[in-house]
């Protein structure tokens, strides 16, 4: 099987093209996979797949196998390989996920996708469709306990569900401790992506992440944006203004705009290509117990 390494700001993934492969049980296959010890090693595995609503189709896996609904970082590296590799010659596309359609504007230098601009559509707000388990018709700033600390949260879903927590400083928080109490929370009952923010001024924030499914990350693309939405909703940044996001694997652009749309704008990177052994694939998925 024939395979793609690459990432957005460090966001890492598995990309196989299933225009030309075909991949039983991803589920396991991003198991086995995303190991970085014994396999190509990543925060999952993304198909890139044919679509009948859209002009390319998204699956993705986390590296413990369970489905993810959205990445807004594979979104944009997804745009650079379909547009590199000759499968479009268009610079605007459609993206089919398990969160809805998204629209991406593929900037090129030298016959080469440089950067992406991603229509992530609106942000969820109202707790049952995040899912949060609350009766208010916005979960902003609300405290919560988590291992015998409280946090102020505010929860957004980008097509896939974020608890955002503003914090003085990001560098030393040990997401390793903490990272699993939030994602396993009993208030949210599908578990949750939480993004740790600092504010450095209205138009630049810093963020770590920790992923349901994958750990802490480089980066999210999806909680980059439910931060930007956050940090509005609480008066730290404005509407329609361009926020400057640092992470631990780069920048990102994303605009929270008045009419509830959030555009997410930043780089893809190709790391290397490869192949994997079909047999030794299928030997180790044998011993793969994935999350569902």
């Amino acid at each position: 099987m024939k395979f793609t390494k690459m990432h957005g700001i460090g966001n890492d993934y598995i990309y196989v093209n299933c225009f030309e492969e075909t991949v039983t049980e991803p589920e396991k296959v991003s198991v086995v996979l995303s190991d970085r010890h014994k396999g190509i090693g990543g925060d999952g595995l993304v198909l890139i797949m044919p679509s009948d609503k859209a002009d390319f189709r998204m699956r993705i896996f986390n590296a413990d196998g369970s489905e993810a609904m959205m990445c807004g970082n594979a979104t944009r590296c997804i745009g650079k390989y379909v547009y590199d590799k000759g499968l479009t010659d268009k610079t605007d596309i459609t993206l089919e996920t398990n969160s809805g359609i998204k629209y991406l504007r593929l900037s090129t230098e030298n016959g080469k996708v440089s950067s992406v601009t991603v229509d992530m559509g609106k942000a969820i707000l109202s707790p049952a469709d995040i899912p949060v388990r609350s009766e208010l018709d916005r979960f902003i700033s609300q405290p919560v306990e988590v291992d015998g600390s409280t946090y102020d949260i505010t929860c957004v879903s980008m097509g896939n569900p974020h608890a955002v927590i503003f914090t003085d400083d990001t560098d030393s928080l040990d997401l390793e401790k903490i990272g699993p109490s939030f994602e396993n929370h009993p208030l949210f009952p599908n578990r949750v992506n939480t993004e740790f923010c600092e504010v450095i001024d209205s138009r630049t924030l810093k963020m770590r992440v920790w992923e349901r499914g994958s750990g802490e990350t480089f980066a999210c693309g999806t909680g980059t944006c439910a931060t930007v939405v956050a940090a509005v909703l609480n008066g730290i940044c404005r509407y329609d203004e361009e926020v400057l996001v640092h992470l631990r694997g780069g920048d990102l652009q994303i605009t929270y705009r008045s009419d509830g749309t959030v555009i997410m704008k930043g780089p893809a990177a190709l790391v290397f290509e490869g192949t994997v052994d079909d047999s030794a694939l299928n030997e180790a998925k044998e011993n793969v117990i994935c999350r569902s």
